[in-house]
């Protein structure tokens, strides 16, 4: 009789005490990577030009660029042109991954090795507004491939034999997460 009264008393307790779970989506660093953003702060960027150390810091030019739930985020409210880059300079071949999500009339850009690469929504197909994709830039040599969600989106030869990751604030939203690299 004990035992019909405490199962149900159980149950009850343990709807009520959470488990601890891991999240499917939940990211995990691959072997050999190192990460180029925390999620937390900026720390190892700075800002372009001036070479403002961003370092403790979650937002750059008066917010324009800030750090959000994990991410980096283009605030598309305040206005103009900035940059972020590493203060790491990448000299070897190296491949650089991260997840991002355009907003509507994104257009901001990513740079590694003196090459450009925009985000724009309408020219890229397997990229949809709101929608996490992973981005791949690898560089091998003088050239440098671009990978959107596995797919080879632009090849392209290096201008510079070394150079920081950029991020470019131009237009819309975007938040970057997850960004990470293997040398």
């Amino acid at each position: 009789m004990r035992s019909l009264f405490c199962a149900p008393l159980l149950l009850g307790l343990a709807v009520l005490v959470p488990l601890p779970y891991l999240d499917a989506g939940e990211f995990k660093l691959e072997p050999g990577f190192s990460l180029l953003f925390n999620g937390k702060n900026l720390d190892g960027w700075q800002t372009k030009g001036k070479k403002e150390s961003l370092d403790g810091k979650t937002e750059a030019f008066k917010g324009r660029i800030k750090v959000e739930k994990g991410s980096i985020l283009i605030d598309y409210t305040m206005k103009g042109d900035s940059y972020i880059e590493t203060t790491k300079q990448f000299a070897k071949d190296v491949t650089i991954r991260f997840d991002f999500k355009a907003g509507a009339a994104c257009n901001n850009d990513f740079f590694l090795r003196g090459t450009k690469f925009d985000v724009v929504l309408k020219g890229l197909k397997n990229v949809k507004e709101g929608e996490w994709s992973a981005m791949e830039i690898s560089v091998k040599g003088d050239t440098v491939v671009h990978k959107i969600n596995g797919d080879t989106v632009r090849t392209s030869k290096t201008k510079t034999e070394s150079s920081s990751f950029m991020i470019r604030a131009e237009f819309g939203v975007i938040e970057v997460k997850n960004i990470r690299f293997q040398e």
